[in-house]
């Protein structure tokens, strides 16, 4: 019979005042400088707490586990209590340090949705400090963007300026600068505008205009086109022969590692072909390291 699982906070919400809380830091004065700490107090000014503090109890008080910007804002902002969430250990590990943050697409998706239930851009854009005039960017960031490449970066922290170039491209080609972001991940608008600048002129949304893209030539634009071109021909011939190129290593290396570890072998190598036996070994080597660091992936 399987385990009763422990419950790691109590049911019921606690309503704590804030001086009988004690923080495991302080928060510097550097980060209340920073635009995080400044949006999370404007939303809390403006909403309130959303996400209640996760406190302990200790034979001195409440121990704060997490939530100490929060709790911050909250003494800056003049109150006197909030509701906490009451864990049943002390351990402050396991708690907001393995959140994933907010993706873009994410954030997207939230807007769109306040929005649509009579939530006016004003009040978003104070709730998470910003103009109203990026509230209403945010809004339309898929506008023009396929529905692949939304699912393939739902998950991934984008520039939302990423989003207006991918904009200036066929659906097609913006898949497969989608697919480049991921497996460089890199997100960044001047990683995007560089695949835009050695995108083919016909898979341009609007292939009858030219491209611009700042600090480049046309000369310049051209020859990151056929080298884009070259590239990913490249690439997928690597691609293509990967799995039959490892394959063919772990046997050969297995193999000449039976053969290196042949005690008479090894010294017929070593006194008279020295060079083959270094090169034997090498190959061992550099297999085993390839296998040592793609095992930890799959555990």
């Amino acid at each position: 019979m399987a385990a009763a699982v422990k419950l790691a906070f109590e049911r019921e919400l606690i309503v704590a005042r804030l001086d009988e809380i004690l923080p495991l830091r302080q928060v510097t004065d550097q980060v209340k400088a920073t635009v995080k700490y400044r949006r999370i107090a404007q939303s809390i000014a403006e909403v309130g707490v959303i996400e209640p503090l996760a406190v302990a109890r200790s034979s001195e008080g409440l121990m704060l586990l997490d939530g100490h910007i929060r709790y911050a804002a909250l003494i800056d902002l003049g109150e006197t209590e909030t509701r906490c969430l009451l864990a049943r250990d002390d351990e402050a590990f396991t708690y907001n340090k393995r959140v994933n943050r907010l993706a873009t697409i994410q954030e997207h998706y939230m807007i769109v949705r306040a929005l649509d239930r009579g939530v006016s851009e004003e009040k978003i854009a104070k709730a998470l400090n910003v103009d109203a005039r990026s509230i209403r960017r945010r809004r339309s960031l898929l506008d023009g963007v396929c529905p692949e490449v939304a699912e393939l970066l739902k998950d991934r922290l984008v520039n939302p300026v990423t989003f207006d170039v991918l904009r200036k491209m066929k659906p097609v080609r913006q898949i497969e600068v989608a697919e480049l972001l991921l497996a460089a991940n890199n997100f960044t608008s001047s990683y995007a505008k560089a695949l835009l600048a050695a995108t083919r002129q016909a898979d341009l949304a609007r292939p009858d205009k030219p491209k611009k893209v700042s600090g480049m030539t046309p000369e310049q634009m051209a020859r990151m086109e056929r080298e884009m071109a070259s590239l990913n021909q490249d690439f997928k011939a690597l691609e293509a022969s990967y799995g039959d190129d490892v394959l063919h290593l772990v046997i050969a290396s297995g193999y000449l590692a039976r053969l290196v570890g042949n005690p008479e072998i090894e010294r017929f190598l070593q006194s008279r072909h020295p060079e083959i036996l270094d090169e034997f070994r090498s190959i061992i080597t550099a297999a085993s390291l390839d296998q040592t660091s793609v095992a930890p992936s799959g555990v």
